[in-house]
């Protein structure tokens, strides 16, 4: 049925022919149900209004007015709003899609075209995709910023907007990419003067990278539920990240290209900066991971090895991996208060586990991926142990000093 003949059918009509789409989505039973009792509703308020035809409008009109007239918990006001948001794509015949993408609020032609050619010289020196990506949004950031304070275009920025823009910006990481990003202005004349000196150099504080002992990574593991389907799933996943230290990104990717079981490898090409890793197949991942495919994916054709377990069977995605590391967190009762608890803290804690057995930087740097030999300084910071041995005495109060904290007079 074409989106014209969809769009001409009563809601009833609509509403059936919106669930036998979803089925053949494969949507289970239950959910089919729920969509129907939830949307069915719809009906009912467009006969108290006198309304004739849906439209997206009236979903959402619908759903304003079941709010003021409910008391609705977080998890319930999400339901309702996926459902109608399904049904309104369904009618406006747009694609099914598992997430909406993020899209990217973009900047009058002229700075966007300038971010550009940016973009292209930072690729030109050497600079990975994610990392370009990562310096067009900072530049992005700062100009909207600049905007914000009037600037009519890029070619008339000035001190007084850079300045404003600096003291605006609330992530202050924002300004070493910002200083670079004038810089490039000035070489290239898009501006008539060199406004990168006016921006302040900002040391990023000294951050000791969030770990989590042995012992905990173990609670952790034990508290998924591998009777059911998608705790296998999450075990065979999940141990990618505590035992090989994999960020959620490649995770996510993984293909079966990528498994090797006949010779006990997974390698694959990092996302983060397009490297090739060969890690071993540890004899806990091989069983997770043989497990999970023999016995547990869903049977559907697709080279991606962890797929969802809810109708349309498509890759997981790097949400899916931060939801159940947090879940099976708070399962095994480990303290997480102020403290990061997301997959990406399974490679700290790898790492320092590694340090702790006396494994040097080098490897460890090698084992983890990381393509810049600087790394390893990141390292040092959780070598707690080592560290220990040169620290240095406190040295004992004297004199003055001595006498002010004794009580005795004042600095």
């Amino acid at each position: 049925m074409d989106p014209e003949e969809i769009r001409n059918l009563s809601f009833k009509d609509l509403l059936e022919e919106f669930l036998h789409y979803l089925e053949d989505k494969s949507y289970n039973q239950s959910t089919l149900i729920s969509y129907r009792r939830t949307l069915r509703k719809i009906e009912s308020f467009m006969d108290v209004h006198g309304i004739g035809a849906y439209t997206p409008e009236i979903g959402v009109h619908y759903y304003e007015n079941y709010l003021a007239e409910n008391q609705l918990c977080i998890s319930r006001k999400k339901a309702i709003l996926t459902a109608i948001r399904r049904l309104n794509e369904f009618y406006s015949g747009m694609e099914y899609q598992v997430q909406r993408a993020y899209k990217i609020k973009l900047l009058p032609d002229n700075y966007e075209h300038a971010l550009d050619l940016f973009a292209t010289e930072c690729a030109e020196i050497g600079n990975k995709n994610i990392s370009i990506d990562s310096k067009k949004r900072s530049a992005r950031n700062f100009m909207r910023e600049c905007i914000a304070f009037g600037c009519p275009n890029i070619q008339s920025l000035n001190p007084s907007y850079i300045t404003k823009a600096c003291l605006a910006i609330v992530s202050k990481s924002v300004l070493d990419v910002a200083r670079a990003f004038l810089k490039f202005l000035s070489i290239r004349q898009i501006t008539g003067s060199d406004f990168s000196t006016l921006v302040p150099h900002y040391k990023q504080p000294i951050n000791i990278p969030i770990t989590y002992s042995e012992e905990e990574i173990l609670r952790f593991e034990e508290a998924i539920n591998r009777t059911s389907d998608i705790g296998r799933r999450d075990f065979a996943m999940l141990l990618l990240a505590t035992r090989l230290g994999m960020r959620s990104g490649d995770i996510a990717k993984l293909s079966f290209d990528e498994l090797d079981f006949e010779h006990e490898e997974i390698c694959f090409v990092q996302q983060k900066n397009g490297e090739t890793l060969h890690l071993p197949m540890l004899p806990e991942v091989r069983e997770a991971l043989a497990d999970y495919i023999n016995n547990v994916r869903p049977g559907v054709a697709s080279n991606t090895v962890f797929l969802r377990h809810n109708a349309p069977y498509q890759g997981i995605t790097t949400s899916v991996l931060r939801f159940e590391t947090s879940k099976y967190f708070r399962l095994a009762g480990i303290d997480i208060s102020g403290k990061k608890h997301g997959p990406h803290t399974f490679r700290s804690s790898l790492a320092s586990s590694m340090v702790n057995d006396d494994v040097p930087y080098e490897v460890v740097r090698t084992i983890l991926g990381h393509s810049d030999p600087d790394a390893i300084k990141h390292y040092a910071k959780i070598d707690i142990e080592r560290l220990r041995e040169y620290s240095i005495e406190v040295p004992k109060p004297s004199s003055l000093f001595k006498t002010f904290l004794e009580g005795g007079g004042r600095l």
